[in-house]
């Protein structure tokens, strides 16, 4: 019997539960992620290391982009946007490592995002509208669109996983084809080209969370940008 290339051999076992190699990567991201975040955050400058630069910059980044995307302050926001970003990415990038394969080339992983950004969907939405108020977002803009409105909660996280798992696994085949029929030096344009696409994916991911998550939260979710903020916004 030839077996899917979906499925995966555990590593190991931790009781009843196996352990499979995205697990293990994903694990190391984590503890890499957290690591860094713990050693920069301890001795914070008002003249910043490379290291704290860099982090303000991608903290920067993540908070402009839902000031954009949602016109609210990023504070409520910004962990999960931001660590969804950070992983992604670090994810899609850890296809560089000899021998290591993408956590996000596995539909596992990406599913298992793609329900974070749905739940987090309906508890921001809930949260900021009230059950009901959420619950009478899926009769807009009329009762009649009640089962278009559901269906559309769950295409659209299935277009997550789909998009994900498709542009990392296409890239993973194509590099490992030509790695194989052309030797060593012949795809590093491609590993560059990976670079670039795992980094556009990962953006595309976190902006359509803050988008969806936008969404939920809707018109009633009040507008909190400070002054300073909102003379930015002005023309």
């Amino acid at each position: 019997m030839i077996a899917s290339p979906l499925t995966l051999d555990p590593v190991f076992s931790i009781g009843p539960a196996p352990i499979t190699e995205p697990v293990l990567v994903t694990w190391a991201i984590m503890i890499g992620l957290g690591g860094f975040a713990f050693l920069v955050t301890r001795r914070l400058k008002l003249v910043p290391s490379k290291a704290q630069t860099v982090l303000e910059t991608v903290v920067g980044a993540v908070d402009d982009q839902i000031r954009d995307t949602m016109q609210t302050e990023p504070a409520r926001y910004r962990a999960l946007i931001g660590t969804i970003f950070l992983y992604v990415l670090i994810a899609n990038w850890s296809s560089l490592a000899p021998g290591v394969e993408p956590p996000t080339a596995h539909l596992e992983t990406d599913a298992a995002l793609a329900l974070i950004v749905l739940g987090a969907t309906i508890v921001f939405g809930i949260g900021t509208r009230g059950l009901g108020g959420y619950l009478k977002t899926f009769a807009e803009p009329t009762w009649v669109m009640i089962p278009l409105n559901v269906v559309e909660q769950i295409t659209r996280t299935f277009s997550l996983i789909v998009r994900l798992f498709g542009n990392v696994m296409s890239g993973v085949f194509v590099v490992g084809i030509v790695l194989t029929l052309a030797g060593l030096l012949t795809p590093i344009p491609l590993m560059a080209l990976d670079l670039l696409t795992g980094a556009v994916q990962a953006y595309i991911f976190a902006v359509l969370a803050t988008v969806f998550i936008g969404a939920a939260v809707g018109e009633s979710h009040e507008i909190a940008l400070e002054p300073s903020e909102q003379k930015r916004k002005q023309p």
